[in-house]
């Protein structure tokens, strides 16, 4: 038995646990803890596992309606889409792992969504990913770029789950902490549902997958703090992934599910063994004991406290149904995978560990999860908000050369195609996807129906940072209008938020204002929040990045033949624009790329409006009266024009457009970031049709122009080359690699 060194100041203090958090530990357990319940208490009790500064404010956000099967509390939320379907879908951050190790740190992150789905007894069909990188003018943004992406293609095209769309963002705010946020969404029967329980005192716990290793040990308390000049001395707390050995284990793992010889099940992520044992324990008012003797491991010597937090991947904790041992265990050996009784089922509510008969662990499984410290932190606006609120636009002059503008909007990274990304991703794998990468939103069909899964991912930072309740809310109607641009009625959200220390005030109430305007919108959108993530400590050096809350959205088109694209598809065909425009630039592209300043109140977002654009357009869409749609986002209705008129896969489409708004400044007009605005194409004969939806939502409706010739022209504004405004758009990102 190896001796475990003694609790002191400074141990307590390199957990990550305070004074009083401590104290509270002894009360509970109404003793010293040893090292080995020290390191559980710390990752459980840290910001990633706990929630302890976010969980008050999540309150907030609407988690129930008539199609949710499963809300926040699980490894993913669930959906009802009729014919006895459910879809699965849940996104998850792994930030600091990705700096420190940009290839692994990506895989795994990979790699641990995609059990999230699979074990709720869900075949994973489709992932996404929001990235947030630094400046190019940073020496290591390209080489985190490069490895990130590999490490998503790699783990992903590997396992054979295919990557079929995202965003990328570069913003010197991430020169110290990027951002991988990962987001997977498989399809389930209604009637074979799983869940991280273990009910039956008695049962056996089966251990499966990979053996355990030393790799990752403290992942989760390392998400719960911020960087500085030693965090590349972390590598070693950056977990190693294995897509063929998860491959292994989700086919397994199915297999096991078409039978009836388990009870709950879940994978080991943040935490490993600690996290998933106690959690199943805690929701089912159980214990569990094991006997760390019976854990497959690939190393000798390995501690207690290793085995028990040890992030090693590939990993399920199962409960079978006893009698059922051996059942479970021909399955697993069949797919070449360790497999091992552990322990069992107990009727004590405590998490109990033996190593070499002695006991190691005894804590009550609740103290690990329900009795964690929650936090009323103090919050006040920062003092940064005086001066970029104060921007005026009659400070900027006017431009002379809105051609010049455009190229340089289209080459900018934010908005520049994104192609030398994915197509290192497998977007067909399973044949399950009807819409790549390259439109407002990717769909998968539901094999067996006539219904499609529309998904998306989105975030604006620089509002969140300017104004984080309008930038909460226009995260989400962003998302919403991607989907009912590409024809699918919204069902419901997954988020990751990602903010600073949450110890200084200035962070919590970017947090709470951001969390605030994301409940706003999803209450009038009628989209619940059915899971997600919040990732603190996204700072280097004192720096934070600005406030990310990154919203992942799924719909569903009822009809896949009504599906919808963002491109221009016939000469002749009238082009319409739902929605208004207003003289805004705060926050916008324009004003980040053209002159340097990231200031202003971001666009007002006017919900009854919003919503009457969105019903309008999905409506013409279902009804099969459009020919293409796409919201104005970054870079305005210029950028949005220019994207619709060369994006599609085969060729070009030229518009002569006429947008003249005597109120309006130039700038203002072709790159203003107004809301709720979607550009859309029609034949001439389905006008009026058009008009009567629109009038019956109360939604603004004008005629601006038509698709023909080889250019786009914006009358006495801009006059280019499409082919010309392609070829900078889509070579802009490979030319700063």
């Amino acid at each position: 038995m190896i001796k475990e060194p003694l609790i002191t100041q400074e141990m307590i203090e390199s957990h990550g646990l305070t004074e009083d958090e401590y104290n509270n530990i002894k009360q509970i357990l109404g003793r010293e803890p040893n090292y080995t319940e020290l390191g559980i208490f710390s990752v459980m009790w840290s910001e990633h596992c706990s929630y302890k500064s976010s969980k008050i404010y999540l309150k907030k956000l609407p988690t129930k309606g008539k199609h949710i099967i499963q809300g926040p509390g699980e490894n993913a939320g669930i959906v009802d889409i009729g014919d006895g379907l459910a879809i699965v879908f849940k996104m998850e951050s792994h930030n600091h792992p990705s700096y420190i190790e940009p290839y692994q740190g990506a895989a795994t992150g990979v790699g641990g969504i995609l059990r999230d789905i699979f074990t709720m007894g869900a075949r994973p069909l489709a992932s996404l990913n929001s990235l947030r990188f630094g400046s190019f003018d940073h020496p290591r943004t390209r080489y985190l770029l490069n490895g990130v992406v590999a490490g998503i293609a790699g783990y992903g095209n590997c396992i054979g789950v295919p990557t079929i769309g995202g965003e990328a963002y570069f913003n010197k705010s991430y020169n110290g902490n990027i951002l991988v946020n990962v987001f997977t969404l498989g399809v389930v029967k209604k009637n074979r549902i799983f869940k991280g329980v273990a009910y039956g005192p008695g049962n056996p716990v089966i251990y499966v997958g990979s053996k355990t290793g030393r790799d990752g040990i403290h992942g989760a308390t390392m998400a719960s703090e911020q960087f500085d000049e030693s965090s590349q001395e972390r590598r070693p707390t950056v977990q190693v992934g294995d897509p063929f050995t998860e491959k292994l284990l989700l086919e397994a793992c199915l297999e096991l599910m078409k039978e009836d010889y388990i009870v709950g099940i879940q994978d080991m992520g943040a935490a490993g063994l600690t996290c998933s044992s106690s959690e199943m324990a805690s929701r089912s008012g159980t214990g569990i004991e094991i006997d760390l003797s019976k854990v497959p491991r690939r190393e000798e010597g390995m501690t207690p406290y290793e085995l028990m937090l040890s992030e090693s991947q590939e990993r399920m904790l199962i409960v079978a149904k006893e009698g059922f041992e051996k059942k479970v265990e021909e399955i697993f050996k069949k797919w070449d995978l360790d497999v091992s009784v552990i322990g069992r089922v107990t009727d004590d509510k405590m998490i109990r560990v033996r190593e070499a008969g002695k006991i190691v662990v005894d804590i009550p499984a609740e103290a690990l999860t329900e009795e964690a410290p929650i936090y009323t932190r103090p919050k006040e606006r920062p003092q940064y908000l005086l001066k970029t609120q104060n921007f005026s636009i009659h400070n900027i002059p006017e431009p002379v050369d809105f051609n010049d503008i455009l190229i340089k909007l289209l080459k900018s990274p934010n908005i520049a195609s994104k192609h030398w990304i994915y197509r290192q991703y497998d977007h067909m794998v399973r044949t399950n996807t009807v819409l790549l990468p390259g439109s407002d939103a990717a769909i998968i069909r539901v094999k067996g129906t006539n219904k499609g899964i529309a998904l998306t991912v989105d975030s604006n930072s620089r509002y969140c940072y300017l104004d984080p309740y309008k930038g909460g809310m226009a995260s989400v109607v962003e998302a919403s209008r991607n989907l009912v641009c590409s024809g699918a009625k919204p069902l419901a959200i997954t988020d990751c938020l990602n903010f600073g220390n949450p110890e200084k005030p200035e962070i919590m109430w970017q947090f709470d204002q951001a969390v605030s305007g994301i409940s706003e919108a999803c209450k009038k959108l009628n989209t619940p929040v059915i899971g997600g993530n919040v990732s603190f400590y996204n700072e280097t050096q004192g720096e934070a990045i600005y406030p990310t809350p990154t919203i992942a959205m799924a719909g569903i088109v009822y009809d896949i033949n009504l599906r919808q694209t963002q491109w221009f598809k016939d000469n002749g065909d009238l082009v319409v624009l739902l929605g208004k425009s207003y003289e805004e630039l705060g926050g916008s592209e324009y004003l980040a790329t053209i002159h340097g300043i990231e200031e202003g109140i971001p666009p007002d977002i006017n919900m009854d409006m919003e919503i009457a654009v969105q019903d309008t357009c999905l409506e013409a869409i279902q009804n099969g009266l459009i020919k293409s749609a796409h919201d104005c986002s970054e870079g305005g209705i210029a950028v949005a024009l220019a994207e619709s008129c060369f994006s599609g896969p085969k060729f070009n489409r030229g518009v002569k457009i006429s947008i003249k708004e005597e109120k309006i400044r130039g700038d203002c007009l072709l790159f203003g970031e107004s809301q709720s605005r979607i550009i859309v194409s029609l034949d001439k004969d389905k006008l009026d049709d058009l008009k009567k939806i629109a009038k019956k939502n109360n939604s603004p409706f004008s005629v601006i122009g038509e698709v023909g010739t080889d250019r786009l022209v914006i009358e006495g504004l801009i006059d280019c080359d499409i082919e010309s405004l392609k070829q900078e758009w889509r070579g802009a990102l490979e030319e700063r690699l």
